[in-house]
């Protein structure tokens, strides 16, 4: 079980966007790395074709998962995932002991 979703609110705790929050928008699980709103933004250029007009849009890029926390849904601050099971599914858990649902904060 990973212990980072689609949905989850973190906090990023290095880098150059270090303390910025934001809601993971994918995780790609095989190389570490997940995608967080409005964090690692960048510049692409497009070219223009018949369909969509050329120009320059900024599009955020994938940072490293071990970069980025948790938020705790109690205390709101940055907490590390523990995998517990309860009643024969796996339920991640917070420092604080609550439940992670996701999308929760």
């Amino acid at each position: 079980m990973n212990r980072l979703r689609n949905g989850d609110q973190v906090v990023v705790t290095r880098g150059e966007d270090k303390g910025k929050r934001g809601k993971v928008t994918k995780v790609i699980a095989d190389r570490g790395l997940v995608i967080v709103e409005g964090v690692n933004t960048v510049k692409r250029h497009i070219k223009q074709t018949a369909q969509r007009p050329g120009g320059i849009l900024e599009v955020e890029a994938p940072i490293a998962a071990s970069k980025v926390m948790l938020v705790d849904p109690t205390s709101g601050k940055p907490t590390r995932v523990k995998v517990k099971i309860e009643d024969g599914k796996k339920v991640r858990l917070a420092k604080s002991g609550t439940a992670i649902v996701v999308g929760e904060l």
